[in-house]
């Protein structure tokens, strides 16, 4: 599924009672917009979704079974026909990988429904699956909540079999129609994802998408789901391949907007826009956020195919993504202060296909024994400067490391019952306080001296970084720059597991 982004069009909202966003005045001086910056932190919705860490893209409907990636709107219904449909497969595959939320395509671009829609004919209504009884969404929806796993829908706001794409007025009022559908008849609904597709219609015209109106919509009916890529919870990354940036900062600049007054039952909240590059290397460094008239909590999501393709085709069953491939991915997506968001395909069967499972679950395998143990566990930690230094091995937002006073920098220092072999570094920030720290370093002691063995700028939920395996006793951790006290809830040391 390629994103067709246009900033321009998208309007936002940040909840008042929650700090994730401020405003910055002409008069701030740097100081002060980096204390408003490291002041700023996840609503509610956001900081659940960011937890997670892993979530799943389920790409399936009409081309699944015409084997393209993009539809025109004009197949027949009666291509549909999954024989061995099993939505309780897909999620409990999901689950078993370690994910924690899966998106159902509810509508691509063709505009076919895998919900009985009242407001089409182009829908598994008129599909001979179950006699055209079925509804693909009520299935895994329904597999989500028994097995306790998040449940998302992606709605394409293109839609290339509805007669009236093309009027705005009417589109949107179709495009309300289908979302109110999803969001009042499928039990929690918790991320609804919407990309930028937005061609023409039979008119020759483009519609104007009314997202006020939708986000409005969301917020009333699923208040906890979080609205994603264009929405106002969660931004696009700004690349499929799978890999975040080195530097990610949640919080970034947005341009400031006059509000006309706040929507009513919709938790208050105030409308915005961002404007600019959402693609480049580093968002939200001091420089960026000097120059701002707003900043905000708008944490990224990085999505990518398990196969070259979003649905599913028989001719990539060997080109599924190796369990390398897939592990390199989430220490640059995870361990890079990202959401993963991973497409797993089902087949024609209507099921995930073995190639599939095979190296999901090689995969799976790989993180669980590698991060089965903190090798920092039982390590004696002093840091001069710091509160709290137990708080370094628990992983618990309630209970963290900080600095006293108004100290920015910091040394941590770990030694171990024994020397131990390590070539990854795990860190995470609390971020309920905050995204602050901007550069740290990893330290050993080799017997005469301290050496240098990994750095990094950003930390945020999670950070992963691997490096040539070394054995040392001794360790410290830097924190050379922060935005205020630093925080961080988990430091680990592991050592990569490859034996499967």
């Amino acid at each position: 599924m390629k994103h067709i982004l246009s900033i321009m069009a998208i309007g936002f909202c940040s909840t008042v009672y929650a700090q994730n966003y401020t405003t910055i005045s002409p008069t701030d001086s740097q100081q002060e917009i980096v204390n408003k910056a490291a002041h700023i932190t996840p609503s509610p919705r956001q900081l659940r979704w960011q937890q997670l860490e892993f979530t799943a893209f389920l790409h399936f409907g009409m081309n699944t079974f015409t084997n393209r990636e993009w539809g025109d709107g004009k197949e027949d219904t009666k291509l549909f026909n999954p024989t061995q449909l099993d939505a309780a497969q897909w999620v409990r595959t999901c689950k078993q990988a370690g994910i924690k939320q899966v998106i159902i395509t509810a509508k691509h671009h063709d505009g076919f429904c895998l919900w009985p829609s009242k407001y089409t004919e182009h829908s598994v209504k008129n599909s001979p699956w179950k006699n055209g009884q079925g509804d693909v969404v009520k299935e895994v929806a329904d597999a989500c909540h028994q097995q306790g796993v998040g449940f998302g829908i992606y709605l394409s706001p293109w839609d290339r079999n509805n007669p009236d794409y093309g009027d705005t007025e009417k589109y949107n009022a179709y495009f309300m129609n289908q979302l109110t559908e999803l969001l009042s008849n499928y039990g929690r609904v918790d991320e609804v994802w919407f990309d930028g597709a937005n061609g023409e219609g039979p008119n020759g015209k483009k519609p104007v998408y009314h997202f006020d109106a939708w986000y409005s919509l969301i917020r009333k009916l699923q208040p906890n789901a979080v609205i994603a890529i264009m929405g106002p919870d969660v931004r696009w990354v700004g690349t499929e391949s799978g890999y975040g940036r080195l530097s990610e900062w949640s919080v970034i600049p947005v341009d400031q907007q006059n509000n006309t007054g706040t929507e009513k039952d919709s938790q208050k909240d105030i409308a915005f826009k961002p404007k600019g590059d959402m693609t480049g290397s580093d968002l939200g460094n001091r420089e960026k956020i000097s120059k701002a008239k707003a900043l905000v909590w708008y944490p990224a999501e990085t999505d990518v195919s398990i196969r070259p393709g979003w649905f599913y085709h028989e001719a990539e069953d060997n080109q599924v993504k190796s369990p390398e491939k897939l592990l390199d991915i989430y220490y640059s997506s995870v361990g890079r202060n990202s959401v993963l968001l991973l497409n797993i395909p089902p087949d024609t069967k209507g099921l995930i296909n073995e190639h599939d499972q095979k190296n999901l679950m090689a995969w799976k395998n790989i993180i669980d024994q590698t991060f089965k143990t903190n090798l920092l566990k039982g390590a004696k930690i002093s840091s001069v400067n710091g509160i709290n230094t137990k708080a370094l091995l628990n992983s618990n937002l309630q209970n963290y490391w900080t600095t006293k006073s108004k100290d920015s920098t910091a040394v941590i220092e770990f030694n171990l019952p024994k020397p131990q072999t390590f070539d990854v570094l795990s860190l995470q920030e609390n971020i309920t306080i905050g995204q602050r720290i901007e550069k740290f370093n990893l330290e050993y002691f080799n017997g005469t001296n301290w050496e240098q063995i990994a750095e990094g700028t950003t930390v945020g939920a999670k950070r992963l970084i691997r490096f040539k395996p070394v054995t040392a006793q001794k360790v410290r951790l830097n924190i050379t720059s922060s935005r205020l006290n630093p925080t961080l809830t988990a430091v680990g040391l592991y050592k990569q597991f490859t034996g499967y």
